[in-house]
This record gives structure tokens, C-alpha cells and sequence, in this order.
């Protein structure tokens, strides 16, 4: 095995840490990647809360798991958001408040920053999550929408995550963005523009997710190439896209997943299309070392049965770089 398989647990939530550590265990997982949502990662009694952080950390030794990062999704797509009343459902009460949309994008902002204090508290180095994104509205530009009015998105990004990640440079994390439909970045373009929005700086990169980006056309495989640099964690999902024309298209025809008239739908790991065998070459080529992370989401499966093949797919499929050239045998001495 050349990298740790974890598990993250943010569809996990309706579980206890200590139920989730228990069945990842026996799943087949070295670890667990903590969403800061439901029982598993709590950030504000991370911070105020003696003895807190190592109750998360006895039990992760206690079923003889490890952690690399905590996840902010939730929250983080707050920060940038045009806030409604889908947000009051994702958000803890004191980040939600009275629900004034400036309130909620600032105390979204405030809350990242302390998931990064919390993270040099627990002891990883890698904060996943989301942006969110006051210009994901205008991905079809019907009515016209004047490249101003981007330009303005990106900026607002840079002026609300700028802060953030000057916490995030003092606690010594990084944040992953974990590029995504309805994020500032959901594909190569934007993930470029981004990190162009925030002069490159370095406490912000990707968690990287291949799911995301097959059932849009985007090359998958290249975005490791490009973003080599930036890969701060990786998550492992698979998905699967039709062959043939569907009643409900790439936009989803506003339709469930898990809906046979979907174009596009989230699959258990080797269930779908994507080819990790060409992520592993890529990542082996870029150097990471890192944990892979399984996020498991199969409308059609039951969790159980597709984390624990999940688990043996990854183990299966990942492999170390070569250490020496294939042919150096050859060589005369």
C-alpha cells in the first residue's frame, strides 16, 4: 500500500465518532478524514473546551485510526454565498443567526478561520471544504453577463478569503478547496482563475475530486498535471455518465439523484467511469504522498456494502512510484 485510505465521514454524520471509527475499522480503513458537522469534529469546542481535541484523538487510537484533515464544507459555503433559506439547514445556529444574508457570510468567514485554529490545535495540516460562490449563478450567461460582473465575483472572493487564509498562514494549515459545482472553482478555468484572484498564495489549493469533473468534460487527469503544486488532499469518488441522450441532462432537469432519467450520477468506487489507474500514475508523478479519501456516495447501494468494497478498491488500485527505471537492469557495469 503506498498511501493511507481513509474515510470522510461527512456522510456519516447521522452517526456517532465513535460509531463511525468502530465501522470504518472494520470496513478496512487506516483512517478518517473529520467533518466539522454532526458528532465528529466540533470546532468552536475545539477551541474552549479542555480536553476536547483529545477526546476525538483517543477515539481515533482507540480502533487504531489515523487523521490528516477536517472538513469545513458546510460552513465554507457561507463565506461567498448568496445566502437563503437553504443555508438555515446546513449551518449551526450561531453561524446561521438571524439569517441577514451579510450576518451569515461574515460569521461563515469567522468560523473557516477558527476551523484552521482548531485544525493546528487537533494537529493536521489540511482543512477541506468549501467556498461557495456569489457568481455560480451566472455559469449560463442568459441574461448576457458582462465579464465586469465576473471580475466582481473573483474579486469578492479574494477580498472575504483573504482574511481567512491570513489564519490560515498563522496556524500553519492549508485549505483545500475541493473543486465543485455552485464553488468560485468547477473546473480547470476557474480553478486557474481562483488562484489567480488570490495572487497564488499558498495557503490555498485543492481537494482534489475526480467525481466532479468527468460529467462535466473536464480532463480529470490533466487538472493534477496543472495543479501540481496545489494538491493538498485527495478525495476518491467515482461517477458514472450516460452513452446515450437522457431525459435529464448535465443541469440535472432538476431531478434526485439516484433518478434513471439523469445523465450524471455519483457511483460507488469503481462502479463509474472514471480511470483511476491514470490518478494514481499522476499522483505518483507529482509527488504526493498524502491520504486518499474515500468520500462514498452511491444513491442505488447500501453505505455499508459500497465503503467497505470502497476500502479494498482503493488498496487494490493504488501503487508506489518506481525508484529506478525499469530497463537500469539493462545497463552494462
Amino acid at each position: 500500500m503506498a498511501r493511507p485510505v481513509t474515510l470522510f465521514t461527512g456522510q456519516w454524520a447521522d452517526l456517532t465518532l465513535d460509531k463511525v471509527a468502530e465501522k470504518a475499522r472494520s470496513f478496512g480503513y487506516d483512517g478518517l478524514e473529520l467533518a466539522c458537522w454532526g458528532d465528529h469534529f466540533d470546532v468552536s469546542r475545539a477551541l474552549s473546551e479542555d480536553g476536547y481535541v483529545q477526546s476525538r484523538w483517543d477515539i481515533l487510537n482507540k480502533y487504531g485510526l489515523q487523521c490528516f484533515a477536517i472538513s469545513t464544507h458546510l460552513v465554507g459555503q457561507a463565506v461567498c454565498d448568496v445566502i437563503d433559506e437553504r443555508h438555515k439547514a446546513i449551518l449551526p445556529p450561531h453561524v446561521w443567526g438571524d439569517g441577514k444574508p451579510e450576518g451569515v457570510n461574515r460569521r461563515a468567514a469567522e468560523e473557516v478561520a477558527n476551523t484552521a485554529r482548531a485544525a493546528e490545535k487537533f494537529g493536521v495540516k489540511v482543512v477541506n471544504g468549501f467556498t461557495g460562490s456569489s457568481i455560480w449563478r451566472y455559469v449560463y450567461s442568459f441574461p448576457p453577463v458582462s465579464p465586469e460582473m465576473i471580475d466582481a465575483g473573483y474579486r469578492e472572493f479574494a477580498d472575504r478569503w483573504n482574511p481567512i487564509l491570513d489564519v490560515f498562514d498563522q496556524a500553519g494549515v492549508k485549505f483545500g478547496l475541493e473543486v465543485h459545482p455552485t464553488e468560485i472553482a468547477f473546473d480547470i478555468a476557474s480553478a486557474e482563475r481562483a488562484l489567480q484572484a488570490l495572487n497564488h498564495r499558498p495557503a490555498f489549493g485543492f481537494n482534489y475530486d475526480p467525481s466532479h469533473f468527468g460529467y462535466q468534460g473536464v480532463d480529470y487527469v490533466g487538472f493534477i498535471r496543472k495543479f501540481r503544486d496545489r494538491i493538498y488532499h485527495v478525495h476518491m469518488k467515482d461517477v458514472g455518465w450516460s452513452s446515450v441522450p437522457t431525459q435529464a441532462g448535465v443541469f440535472g432537469g432538476h431531478v434526485a439523484f439516484g433518478d434513471s432519467r439523469r445523465y450524471w450520477d455519483f457511483r460507488s468506487l469503481g462502479r463509474g467511469k472514471i480511470n483511476f489507474e491514470e490518478i494514481i500514475r499522476a499522483l505518483n508523478e507529482i509527488g504526493y504522498n498524502g491520504p486518499l479519501s474515500v468520500e462514498w456516495e452511491d444513491s442505488g447501494m447500501d453505505r455499508e456494502h459500497g465503503a467497505t468494497e470502497a476500502a479494498a478498491f482503493v488498496k487494490r488500485i493504488d501503487f508506489k512510484p518506481s525508484a529506478v527505471a525499469f530497463d537500469a537492469a539493462f545497463e552494462r557495469k
